[in-house]
Protein backbone atom coordinates (compact mmCIF):
# COMPACT_ATOMS: atom_id res chain seq x y z
CA UNK A 1 0.00 0.00 0.00
CA UNK A 2 1.29 3.44 -0.80
CA UNK A 3 0.54 4.70 2.72
CA UNK A 4 2.91 2.24 4.33
CA UNK A 5 5.84 3.30 2.18
CA UNK A 6 4.98 6.95 1.56
CA UNK A 7 3.44 8.15 4.80
CA UNK A 8 5.73 10.59 6.58
CA UNK A 9 5.49 13.71 8.69
CA UNK A 10 4.88 16.85 6.67
CA UNK A 11 6.59 19.12 9.19
CA UNK A 12 9.19 18.89 11.92
CA UNK A 13 7.38 18.60 15.29
CA UNK A 14 7.41 21.94 17.08
CA UNK A 15 9.75 20.86 19.88
CA UNK A 16 12.13 19.06 17.50
CA UNK A 17 13.27 22.15 15.61
CA UNK A 18 16.98 22.92 15.35
CA UNK A 19 17.76 26.37 16.69
CA UNK A 20 20.84 27.40 18.66
CA UNK A 21 24.16 25.59 18.33
CA UNK A 22 24.23 23.16 21.27
CA UNK A 23 28.06 23.60 21.36
CA UNK A 24 28.54 20.38 23.31
CA UNK A 25 32.33 20.78 23.23
CA UNK A 26 31.98 23.59 25.80
CA UNK A 27 30.46 21.22 28.34
CA UNK A 28 33.87 19.66 28.91
CA UNK A 29 35.95 22.75 28.12
CA UNK A 30 34.63 24.54 31.17
CA UNK A 31 37.19 27.33 31.01
CA UNK A 32 36.03 28.23 27.50
CA UNK A 33 32.41 28.12 28.64
CA UNK A 34 33.19 30.39 31.60
CA UNK A 35 35.14 32.74 29.35
CA UNK A 36 31.95 33.49 27.46
CA UNK A 37 29.99 34.29 30.63
CA UNK A 38 30.54 38.10 30.65
CA UNK A 39 28.70 38.41 27.31
CA UNK A 40 26.38 35.45 27.78
CA UNK A 41 22.57 35.52 27.87
CA UNK A 42 20.46 33.95 30.59
CA UNK A 43 17.12 32.12 30.33
CA UNK A 44 15.12 32.08 33.55
CA UNK A 45 12.72 29.15 34.07
CA UNK A 46 10.44 29.26 37.09
CA UNK A 47 9.23 26.36 39.23
CA UNK A 48 6.27 25.81 36.91
CA UNK A 49 8.57 25.58 33.87
CA UNK A 50 7.33 28.94 32.66
CA UNK A 51 9.39 31.58 30.87
CA UNK A 52 8.86 35.15 29.74
CA UNK A 53 7.97 35.49 26.06
CA UNK A 54 8.00 38.56 23.85
CA UNK A 55 7.12 38.49 20.16
CA UNK A 56 7.53 34.73 19.84
CA UNK A 57 10.93 34.73 21.53
CA UNK A 58 11.97 33.70 25.01
CA UNK A 59 13.19 36.73 26.94
CA UNK A 60 16.92 36.42 27.62
CA UNK A 61 18.66 38.59 30.20
CA UNK A 62 22.33 39.36 30.71
CA UNK A 63 24.03 36.54 32.56
CA UNK A 64 26.63 38.80 34.17
CA UNK A 65 23.91 40.49 36.22
CA UNK A 66 23.78 37.50 38.58
CA UNK A 67 27.54 37.25 39.13
CA UNK A 68 30.97 37.14 37.55
CA UNK A 69 30.78 33.40 36.76
CA UNK A 70 28.09 30.77 36.19
CA UNK A 71 26.45 29.67 39.45
CA UNK A 72 26.54 25.98 40.30
CA UNK A 73 22.87 25.54 39.37
CA UNK A 74 23.24 27.05 35.87
CA UNK A 75 23.01 24.81 32.80
CA UNK A 76 24.72 25.57 29.51
CA UNK A 77 22.17 25.62 26.69
CA UNK A 78 24.23 26.50 23.62
CA UNK A 79 25.52 29.31 21.50
CA UNK A 80 23.55 31.87 19.48
CA UNK A 81 24.30 32.75 15.86
CA UNK A 82 26.28 35.80 17.00
CA UNK A 83 28.50 33.62 19.18
CA UNK A 84 27.05 34.54 22.57
CA UNK A 85 26.57 31.71 25.02
CA UNK A 86 23.19 30.97 26.60
CA UNK A 87 22.72 29.55 30.09
CA UNK A 88 19.56 28.56 31.93
CA UNK A 89 18.70 28.73 35.63
CA UNK A 90 15.75 27.83 37.80
CA UNK A 91 14.70 31.22 39.16
CA UNK A 92 11.91 33.73 39.48
CA UNK A 93 11.16 35.47 36.20
CA UNK A 94 12.42 39.01 35.57
CA UNK A 95 11.19 41.43 32.95
CA UNK A 96 13.38 42.76 30.14
CA UNK A 97 15.50 45.86 30.60
CA UNK A 98 13.15 47.88 28.41
CA UNK A 99 10.03 48.36 30.59
CA UNK A 100 7.95 49.08 27.48
CA UNK A 101 8.51 45.58 26.07
CA UNK A 102 5.30 43.57 26.19
CA UNK A 103 5.77 40.11 27.68
CA UNK A 104 3.75 37.05 28.61
CA UNK A 105 4.41 34.29 31.13
CA UNK A 106 3.91 30.99 29.31
CA UNK A 107 5.19 27.44 29.16
CA UNK A 108 5.97 25.04 26.32
CA UNK A 109 2.57 23.38 26.40
CA UNK A 110 0.74 26.67 25.85
CA UNK A 111 3.29 28.57 23.76
CA UNK A 112 5.34 26.04 21.81
CA UNK A 113 3.58 26.96 18.60
CA UNK A 114 4.53 30.64 18.87
CA UNK A 115 8.20 30.16 19.76
CA UNK A 116 10.78 30.72 17.07
CA UNK A 117 13.20 27.85 16.38
CA UNK A 118 15.91 29.09 18.73
CA UNK A 119 13.54 29.71 21.63
CA UNK A 120 11.82 26.34 21.19
CA UNK A 121 15.13 24.53 21.50
CA UNK A 122 16.45 26.63 24.37
CA UNK A 123 13.30 26.33 26.48
CA UNK A 124 12.85 22.59 25.81
CA UNK A 125 16.49 21.91 26.72
CA UNK A 126 16.41 24.10 29.81
CA UNK A 127 13.20 22.53 31.10
CA UNK A 128 14.50 19.00 30.56
CA UNK A 129 17.83 19.66 32.28
CA UNK A 130 16.44 21.65 35.18
CA UNK A 131 13.71 19.07 35.82
CA UNK A 132 16.38 16.39 35.98
CA UNK A 133 18.57 18.38 38.38
CA UNK A 134 15.59 18.97 40.67
CA UNK A 135 15.27 15.22 41.16
CA UNK A 136 18.89 14.06 40.96
CA UNK A 137 20.44 15.70 44.00
CA UNK A 138 21.25 12.33 45.55
CA UNK A 139 23.01 9.36 43.99
CA UNK A 140 20.89 6.46 42.78
CA UNK A 141 23.70 4.13 43.88
CA UNK A 142 24.31 5.02 47.51
CA UNK A 143 22.16 8.05 48.27
CA UNK A 144 25.15 10.37 48.65
CA UNK A 145 24.72 14.01 47.64
CA UNK A 146 25.66 14.86 44.06
CA UNK A 147 26.66 18.18 42.51
CA UNK A 148 26.45 19.53 38.94
CA UNK A 149 29.46 19.28 36.63
CA UNK A 150 30.10 19.69 32.91
CA UNK A 151 28.12 22.92 32.70
CA UNK A 152 25.04 21.21 34.08
CA UNK A 153 25.14 18.19 31.78
CA UNK A 154 26.15 15.71 34.48
CA UNK A 155 26.26 15.29 38.25
CA UNK A 156 29.04 13.71 40.27
CA UNK A 157 28.95 11.77 43.51
CA UNK A 158 31.49 13.54 45.70
CA UNK A 159 32.05 10.40 47.77
CA UNK A 160 33.13 8.03 44.99
CA UNK A 161 33.41 10.11 41.80
CA UNK A 162 30.56 8.31 40.02
CA UNK A 163 28.97 10.47 37.31
CA UNK A 164 25.29 10.48 36.45
CA UNK A 165 23.78 11.95 33.31
CA UNK A 166 20.34 13.38 32.46
CA UNK A 167 17.61 10.76 32.37
CA UNK A 168 15.32 10.46 29.36
CA UNK A 169 12.22 8.28 29.47
CA UNK A 170 11.38 7.07 25.92
CA UNK A 171 7.74 6.61 25.04
CA UNK A 172 6.11 5.50 21.79
CA UNK A 173 3.09 7.16 20.22
CA UNK A 174 1.33 5.48 17.33
CA UNK A 175 -1.36 6.13 14.75
CA UNK A 176 -3.17 2.85 14.06
CA UNK A 177 -4.87 2.85 10.64
CA UNK A 178 -6.43 0.27 8.33
CA UNK A 179 -4.09 1.00 5.42
CA UNK A 180 -6.79 3.07 3.72
CA UNK A 181 -8.91 5.88 5.13
CA UNK A 182 -9.68 4.93 8.73
CA UNK A 183 -7.65 5.44 11.90
CA UNK A 184 -8.10 4.64 15.59
CA UNK A 185 -8.30 7.47 18.11
CA UNK A 186 -8.79 6.90 21.83
CA UNK A 187 -9.76 8.77 24.98
CA UNK A 188 -8.02 8.23 28.30
CA UNK A 189 -10.13 7.74 31.39
CA UNK A 190 -8.89 11.00 32.91
CA UNK A 191 -9.79 13.10 29.85
CA UNK A 192 -13.10 14.93 29.39
CA UNK A 193 -15.65 13.64 26.92
CA UNK A 194 -14.86 14.06 23.19
CA UNK A 195 -11.09 14.50 23.69
CA UNK A 196 -9.30 11.88 21.58
CA UNK A 197 -5.71 11.32 20.56
CA UNK A 198 -3.23 8.63 19.56
CA UNK A 199 -2.20 5.64 21.65
CA UNK A 200 1.04 5.97 23.59
CA UNK A 201 3.05 4.30 26.32
CA UNK A 202 6.48 4.08 27.91
CA UNK A 203 9.15 1.69 26.64
CA UNK A 204 9.98 -1.09 29.07
CA UNK A 205 13.42 -2.46 29.92
CA UNK A 206 14.70 -4.88 27.29
CA UNK A 207 12.12 -3.74 24.74
CA UNK A 208 12.50 -2.17 21.29
CA UNK A 209 10.36 0.74 20.16
CA UNK A 210 8.54 -1.47 17.66
CA UNK A 211 7.76 -4.21 20.15
CA UNK A 212 6.57 -1.56 22.58
CA UNK A 213 4.09 -0.30 19.98
CA UNK A 214 2.67 -3.80 19.54
CA UNK A 215 2.46 -4.43 23.27
CA UNK A 216 0.98 -1.05 24.26
CA UNK A 217 -1.78 -1.16 21.65
CA UNK A 218 -2.71 -4.71 22.62
CA UNK A 219 -2.78 -3.75 26.31
CA UNK A 220 -4.71 -0.52 25.83
CA UNK A 221 -7.34 -1.43 23.22
CA UNK A 222 -6.81 -5.12 22.43
CA UNK A 223 -5.79 -4.72 18.77
CA UNK A 224 -3.04 -6.72 17.12
CA UNK A 225 -1.06 -4.39 14.85
CA UNK A 226 1.45 -5.09 12.11
CA UNK A 227 3.76 -3.14 9.78
CA UNK A 228 5.04 -0.83 12.51
CA UNK A 229 6.86 2.07 10.84
CA UNK A 230 8.85 4.97 12.31
CA UNK A 231 7.71 8.56 11.64
CA UNK A 232 9.70 10.94 13.85
CA UNK A 233 10.40 11.99 17.41
CA UNK A 234 10.01 14.92 19.75
CA UNK A 235 11.40 15.84 23.17
CA UNK A 236 8.66 16.11 25.76
CA UNK A 237 10.25 17.59 28.92
CA UNK A 238 7.18 17.04 31.13
CA UNK A 239 9.21 16.07 32.99
CA UNK A 240 11.78 14.16 30.88
CA UNK A 241 10.25 12.11 28.08
CA UNK A 242 11.13 11.54 24.44
CA UNK A 243 8.11 10.79 22.26
CA UNK A 244 8.91 8.44 19.37
CA UNK A 245 6.23 8.42 16.67
CA UNK A 246 5.05 5.44 14.60
CA UNK A 247 2.18 4.26 12.45
CA UNK A 248 0.90 0.70 12.22
CA UNK A 249 -1.87 -1.29 10.58
CA UNK A 250 -4.81 -2.69 12.50
CA UNK A 251 -7.95 -4.63 11.54
CA UNK A 252 -11.23 -2.70 11.95
CA UNK A 253 -13.05 -6.01 12.30
CA UNK A 254 -11.19 -6.85 15.50
CA UNK A 255 -13.09 -5.88 18.62
CA UNK A 256 -11.66 -3.42 21.13
CA UNK A 257 -10.68 -4.69 24.54
CA UNK A 258 -9.65 -2.18 27.21
CA UNK A 259 -7.25 -4.29 29.19
CA UNK A 260 -5.18 -1.95 31.36
CA UNK A 261 -7.82 0.53 32.47
CA UNK A 262 -6.14 3.56 30.90
CA UNK A 263 -8.49 3.94 27.93
CA UNK A 264 -12.15 4.83 28.38
CA UNK A 265 -13.16 4.49 24.74
CA UNK A 266 -11.75 4.14 21.24
CA UNK A 267 -13.22 4.34 17.77
CA UNK A 268 -12.31 4.15 14.11
CA UNK A 269 -12.65 7.54 12.41
CA UNK A 270 -12.59 8.21 8.68
CA UNK A 271 -10.13 10.61 7.15
CA UNK A 272 -13.01 12.95 6.37
CA UNK A 273 -14.07 12.98 10.03
CA UNK A 274 -10.52 13.68 11.15
CA UNK A 275 -10.13 16.50 8.64
CA UNK A 276 -13.33 18.07 9.91
CA UNK A 277 -12.10 17.85 13.51
CA UNK A 278 -8.75 19.39 12.56
CA UNK A 279 -10.57 22.28 10.92
CA UNK A 280 -12.42 22.90 14.19
CA UNK A 281 -9.18 23.59 16.04
CA UNK A 282 -7.89 21.60 18.99
CA UNK A 283 -8.81 20.54 22.51
CA UNK A 284 -9.25 24.18 23.57
CA UNK A 285 -11.94 24.73 20.92
CA UNK A 286 -15.56 25.30 21.88
CA UNK A 287 -16.66 23.28 18.86
CA UNK A 288 -19.64 20.95 19.45
CA UNK A 289 -17.92 18.26 17.35
CA UNK A 290 -17.90 14.76 18.84
CA UNK A 291 -14.17 14.66 18.13
CA UNK A 292 -11.65 17.12 19.62
CA UNK A 293 -7.96 16.61 18.85
CA UNK A 294 -4.67 17.54 20.57
CA UNK A 295 -2.98 20.90 20.10
CA UNK A 296 -0.10 21.68 17.78
CA UNK A 297 2.61 21.40 20.45
CA UNK A 298 2.23 17.61 20.53
CA UNK A 299 3.76 15.28 17.96
CA UNK A 300 0.34 13.58 18.01
CA UNK A 301 -1.11 16.57 16.18
CA UNK A 302 1.58 16.47 13.50
CA UNK A 303 1.08 12.74 12.95
CA UNK A 304 -2.69 13.13 12.70
CA UNK A 305 -2.43 16.12 10.36
CA UNK A 306 0.08 14.31 8.14
CA UNK A 307 -2.16 11.24 7.88
CA UNK A 308 -5.25 13.36 7.23
CA UNK A 309 -3.46 15.14 4.37
CA UNK A 310 -2.92 11.89 2.43
CA UNK A 311 -4.98 11.52 -0.72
Amino acid sequence: MTELTGFQLRNVPLLSRIGADRADELRTDIEAAKAGWPDAMLLRVDRRNQVLISGGQAVLGKAAKIGDKPPENAVFLGRLADGRHVWGIRAALEGPEDPHTETEVLDLRRAGQIFDDVSAQLVATAAALLNWHDNARFSAIDGAPTKPIKAGWARVNAANGHEEFPRIDPAVICLVHDGHDRAVLARQTVWPERLFSLLAGFVEAGESFESCVVREIAEEIGLTVTDVRYLGSQPWPFPRSLMVGFHAVGDPEQEFSFNDGEIAEAAWFTRAEVREALADGDWSSDSPSRLLLPGSISIAREIIESWAALD
